[in-house]
């Protein structure tokens, strides 16, 4: 069973929205997702503009509901196949936490930019032959990790981020969901891609 984790701050608005959308669309694969904040408070729940962004996206209300903020440790970066963040700052809080990771690991924006640069069938000629999903994947994500010195960056180095809505005004919050959706359908492919090859 493939595994995604992704990453923000607090763990109540960026990454919860990720995890839910991304668990949503990909219901009939054998993934679990699941997020968590590199300075986040224990046990909060979704703020109400990121619930009610998941829920109009398609999220069932019960899975926002029973979201709960937990802090990233070491330990969650044990399992997971692919490693999402929502800013180049996490990706480095995950480096730190488990070096070993760093090339499973992608800020969203990130993703889809290198992504963008892989055609499908490139993609599933990338893709090792094992019969294990988990492997496929990792073949990908080390396809993707080695673009990082080829592709053209962005111009500005925050448009690999995903802004924070935290606080900020519902028009910040559907800025932030706009940023994420399209790079959210480049993770959905490629899982797809991993999972059915």
């Amino acid at each position: 069973m493939l595994q995604i984790l992704t990453v923000c701050t607090g763990n109540i608005c960026r990454s919860p929205l990720a995890e839910q959308l991304l668990r949503t669309r990909l219901a009939d694969v054998a993934v679990v997702v699941s997020s968590a904040g590199t300075r986040a408070p224990e046990a909060r729940p979704m703020t109400p503009e990121a619930r009610h962004l998941a829920v109009n996206l398609g999220v069932a209300a019960s899975d926002s509901d029973a979201h709960r903020s937990r802090f990233l440790t070491e330990a969650h970066l044990a399992e997971p196949d692919l490693i999402i963040t929502m800013t180049r700052e996490q990706r480095r809080t995950v480096a730190e936490l488990a070096p070993a990771r760093f090339r499973s690991t992608f800020t969203l924006r990130e993703f889809a930019r290198l992504a963008s640069d892989v055609s499908n069938d490139d993609l599933r000629a990338t893709v090792d032959e094992s019969d294990e999903p988990s492997e496929r994947l990792r073949s990908a994500l080390a396809a993707l990790a080695g673009r990082r010195g080829i592709a053209l960056p962005p111009q500005d180095p925050a448009d690999d981020d995903v802004i924070d809505p935290y606080r900020q005004s519902w028009e910040i919050y559907q800025q932030s969901a706009a940023q994420m959706l399209p790079a959210l359908g480049a993770v959905e492919t490629l899982i797809r891609t991993a999972a059915t090859v």
